[in-house]
């Protein structure tokens, strides 16, 4: 009988520990957002695909809309802000600045065994509420794949890679601070 209450008062004193536990965890946020106090919205301008300019890039259609999408998503996804068009508390903008194929390793006859898509996008990050907080940055990533695939073969995963990265590299380094 002395067992069975002492079991009971270990269960009770566990349920008690684990609710303050998950109660004092309300005040951090599980994806490390730093967001000043006040900031209710945010605002991704469209990311325009000006990698055409530059020399051994290629304007792939679609990118802007698929990037500029994948930034809102990561940010209605990792914190409690609302996306606006206009008048945001935090606004990003800026454009995809390359998007190129290059070869990475040769095979014995000199040519190329794998080769590396990379897309770099640079960003303009500002903070009306906390403007020492404002940048402009160049993001960059990229998806190795064998030679004998096309690029229309591995798009679509090799774009998902790539923008995972770098919007998550936007993130840290806006509401992060990483």
């Amino acid at each position: 009988m002395k067992a069975q209450k002492i079991k009971n008062h270990i269960k009770v004193l566990g349920i008690t520990l684990l609710g303050f536990a998950i109660h004092s965890c309300g005040i951090y946020s599980f994806t490390g957002a730093s967001i000043p106090a006040g900031t209710e919205t945010f605002q991704v301008n469209y990311f325009e695909n000006v990698a055409g300019n530059r020399p051994g890039s290629t304007i792939e259609p679609g990118l802007d809309r698929d990037f500029t999408l994948a930034l809102q998503d990561i940010l209605i996804n990792q914190t409690n802000l609302n996306l606006t068009n206009t008048n945001g508390d935090l606004v990003f903008e800026g454009e995809i600045v390359e998007y190129g194929i290059t070869p990475m390793s040769a095979t014995a006859q000199n040519t190329a065994a794998q080769n590396r898509l990379t897309i770099s996008i640079n960003v303009r990050y500002f903070n009306v509420k906390k403007e020492e907080d404002n940048y402009e940055t160049r993001f960059s990533f990229y998806y190795d794949f064998p030679a004998e695939q096309q690029l229309y073969d591995i798009k679509d995963t090799a774009h998902g890679e790539i923008f995972e990265r770098i919007t998550q590299d936007i993130f840290n380094a806006s509401l992060a601070k990483w």
